[in-house]
């Protein structure tokens, strides 16, 4: 059961074909090792397979030279070679006797064996020969693989390095003699896939294991789904077809058995390599189509949160089959009518959320119901009538109840008025069980009113970029955390440590940034609202929000608003705190500095406090708490506030002009460091000297319109794109673009590719509009006088290119002039 794992979760069984291999000569080594151990005995190798259609093309079989085998007695007179892992698993599936115990006879090296003779059951060879595999794995199978080079590239590559240096291997050329043997046949490659596929890839040896395994995959995928037999007595029929068949025969003439083990490594809680045990089971039937059918719908209604977790549920929902859903030990409720089996405990339990809405009315302070809660109703009143009354569509009251009508009604009120699950959240790990038997039994128990309304899953907890576990001493416990940083700067890192299915980080810098930062902004928020200070550099609050800056403050407080309202609704914690509390704090620093000669205004300030109390509120409770009542007075706790209403509607050309100032700044910032960075002796803009240390002006030059070269290729793009995909047809674009004369254009395709990008990355209505909502050339004025107090500039002036074309001189220099676009001004730095 998954969840008595340690490691493993969600790997079922794999099932195989064990191949029993009857050994008829033994090589020296291994005959000297087992003289005593198996006289009078039939020894079978046994290979687990997942092809036995294939096993007509047997040309040997491989072993690991350095696995240790066991030899494990089945009956009185037939003995298995194989591991001891295979062993053991055999044990518990009815295959060896006396079950659930493991008896080896014998252990013997894997080299020992080389050279042995068996009995190839099925094969045109009637026998062959035992040779020596690189790549056999003892955690895999039953260390024992038969060979078939002909369709498997891993058995064709080992056999030809054995056939090429037999003496380096230390085999006879005898032993490697049989060639590869047609089995089946595809369209892509013939009869011989292996070897195809092996040339294809360019395979040298079976040293090559990526390759190789890529190799697998298309060999086994075009056989199993393009093959048709080519011999044996299913010969003609599709390789999906004949499977099923000649492992049926190979079952029924004995010389083959069902065989399972676990998909991938499975350890228990307790430590203990985990087996598939043959066992009395129960099962749910989560694949009957009917039902399947109803969860399929109900997935659809939900709301997931994240297309990932969306297609996970889907995934399972397409395997999910049949499910064991009892056992005989732990914790759990019994099944009604076997006594002796619990429900396991990711079947039980996917309901519980009904019973909780009803539970504080039927338990009078005990867990198991002992006491009768507050209606004053016991245990065995509690009929499945009952039951069938408060949670399904039954109207009419229990014939046979003792309980009074309005208790009936009391207990059905409470679950119809809480009733359904607006959102469930937990582990992603539980997505492929728990959480997909949660939406198939709500379907089959409650009507369709009552199905969950939305699932959201999350990933692990690590700690510093490291998975938590107390052995290495990477753990920290919520109350750990809780008295290192205090509550709100550990709320503040978990709601950072990230979104989504993916697994999460609590990074211990973060908190400790996240108390400074706390700190900080109290310490601010009490400057601003003390009216005996005056340092604040605000403006009166009555005075009017007449600066640009204080429009495009307010914009971006509204706007931060809504996002967000957003993130939270879409339980997006990380993002939330990203928009409203890190980035609201970036647009105050901004306002801040913008306005440092004429001052804030202080009542713009007070709504941006008042916000920024409101919208991390969620996340920092008592921070928020603090700047509501003990700073900004409020009469009421902040936990009894309505969300914030904007101010007023947000104009997008207000924040679109605010961004590109603002990109526009650091081009410029960032161009004048780099300058300052080369010293005055080597700073130069296009031939002209510049000395960043000396006094300083900026010129920057504004574009109108874009080259006409780049206007005829925004319209063959507009032409060649669909507008709701986003797809561009890129022939039609060259074809259009080879009419135009631009194709030997050396600027024409890299200016294509650049808006090609764009339109995956803001779409194409975004990235094809060449016009912009707003005046650069007033935004730049705007923004001028901050850019030379902050930068150090004498002087500055904003131009348009076209009115400066061609002029010369200082400050003037017609190749930077000429890269100027719309949205992406040039600027010139030259000495004064």
């Amino acid at each position: 059961m998954d969840h008595d794992r340690q490691s493993g979760e969600a790997l079922n069984p794999q099932e195989y074909t064990g191949l029993k291999i009857e050994v008829t000569e033994w090589s020296p080594d291994a005959a000297a090792a087992l003289k005593d151990v198996v006289t009078g005995k039939k020894v079978y190798m046994v290979a687990a397979t997942l092809r036995p259609e294939t096993m007509y093309g047997q040309t040997n079989v491989f072993v690991g030279t350095n696995i240790k085998y066991g030899l494990f007695p089945v009956n009185e007179t037939d003995v298995y070679l194989c591991t001891y892992r295979a062993a053991r698993n055999m044990a518990f599936q009815g295959i060896t006797t006396p079950a659930h115990q493991v008896n080896q006879l014998a252990e013997i090296d894997g080299s020992k064996l080389i050279g042995t003779k068996v009995k190839a059951p099925f094969a045109i060879n009637p026998e062959v020969y035992v040779l020596p595999m690189d790549n056999v794995l003892a955690t895999k199978g039953t260390g024992v693989v038969t060979s078939v080079p002909s369709d498997s590239p891993d058995d064709y590559a080992t056999l030809m390095d054995l056939k090429k240096k037999p003496e380096f291997y230390k085999v006879k050329p005898e032993w490697v003699a049989p060639e590869p043997i047609p089995v089946l046949s595809t369209p892509t490659y013939g009869e011989m896939t292996a070897p195809a596929v092996i040339q294809k890839l360019k395979i040298q040896s079976q040293k090559d294991v990526k390759q190789l395994a890529e190799a697998k995959e298309l060999a086994y995928k075009e056989g199993f789904y393009q093959g048709i037999m080519s011999v044996g007595e299913f010969k003609g029929l599709p390789v999906q077809e004949a499977k099923p068949k000649v492992r049926a025969k190979m079952i029924e003439e004995g010389v083959a058995f069902a065989y399972c083990e676990p998909e991938g490594l499975v350890i228990s809680r307790s430590g203990d390599e985990c087996v598939v045990a043959l066992l009395d089971q129960y099962y749910l039937d989560y694949g009957e189509p009917a039902w399947k059918e109803q969860a399929e719908k109900c997935l659809a209604q939900m709301e997931t949160y994240s297309s990932e977790t969306r297609h996970a549920f889907q995934g399972v929902l397409n395997w999910l089959n049949q499910w064991a859903c009892a056992r005989t030990y732990g914790l759990g409720s019994k099944i009604p009518w076997d006594p002796q089996f619990l429900v396991e405990s990711l079947s039980d339990s996917t309901i519980y959320m009904s019973y909780y809405t009803v539970s504080h009315l039927l338990h009078g302070g005990t867990f198991d119901g002992s006491t009768p809660g507050p209606l004053g109703i016991t245990v065995d009143q509690m009929t499945d009538e009952v039951w069938e009354f408060i949670f399904g569509q039954e109207t009419s009251y229990p014939a046979n109840t003792t309980i009074p009508q309005e208790k009936l009604d009391a207990l059905k009120n409470e679950f119809t008025y809480f009733y359904p699950v607006d959102i469930r959240s937990s582990g992603k790990d539980l997505i492929p069980n728990h959480l997909t038997f949660a939406i198939y039994n709500h379907t089959a128990l409650f009507p369709e009113k009552y199905w969950p309304r939305s699932f959201r899953a999350n990933g692990h907890l690590m700690l510093n970029g490291k998975k938590m576990s107390k052995s290495t001493g990477n753990s920290l416990t919520l109350r750990q955390a809780i008295d290192k940083f205090g509550a709100d700067a550990t709320r503040l890192t978990l709601a950072d440590a990230g979104d989504g299915i993916e697994d999460a980080n609590f990074e211990e810098k973060t908190a400790n940034a996240a108390i400074l930062r706390v700190h900080t902004l109290i310490e601010w928020c009490q400057e601003m609202l003390d009216p005996n200070n005056t340092k604040a550099n605000l403006r009166p609050e009555n005075s009017p929000k007449d600066s640009y800056h204080d429009k495009v403050f307010e914009n971006e407080i509204n706007e931060l608003i809504n996002l967000t309202k957003a993130a939270y609704e879409g339980t997006m914690y990380k993002e939330a705190l990203r928009t409203g509390f890190y980035e609201l704090q970036t647009t105050r620093d901004w306002y801040r500095e913008v306005t440092a000669d004429i001052g804030m205004h202080a009542g713009l300030i007070k709504y941006w406090i008042k916000t920024a109390a409101l919208l991390v509120c969620p996340i920092a409770p008592h921070f928020a708490e603090h700047l509501w009542t003990d700073l900004l007075k409020e009469p009421q706790s902040i936990q009894l506030a309505h969300w914030p209403e904007t101010s007023s509607p947000v104009e997008r050309t207000v924040i679109d002009s605010a961004q590109y100032m603002r990109s526009t700044l650091k081009s410029i910032r960032d161009a004048e460091i780099s300058m300052s960075k080369k010293g005055g002796k080597g700073a130069k803009m296009k031939g002209m000297a510049f000395d960043p240390a000396k006094p300083k002006a900026v010129r920057v030059f504004v574009a109108t319109k874009f080259p006409d070269w780049q206007e005829t290729c925004i319209e063959i793009l507009k032409g060649a794109t669909d507008m709701s995909t986003g797809v561009v047809d890129d022939a039609k674009v060259r074809e259009e673009i080879t009419k135009k004369g631009l194709i030997k254009d050396k600027k024409a395709m890299p200016f294509v590719m650049s808006v090609k990008k764009r339109i995956s990355e803001f779409g194409a209505s975004v990235a094809l509009n060449r016009t912009l909502p707003f005046s650069e050339k007033e935004a730049l004025e705007i923004i001028l006088p901050y850019l030379k107090r902050n930068l150090g500039f004498a002087e500055g002036e904003v131009v348009l290119a076209d009115d400066v074309k061609g002029k010369e001189g200082p400050g003037y220099i017609p190749a930077i002039i000429e890269t100027a676009e719309p949205g992406s001004p040039a600027f010139i730095f030259w000495n004064v």
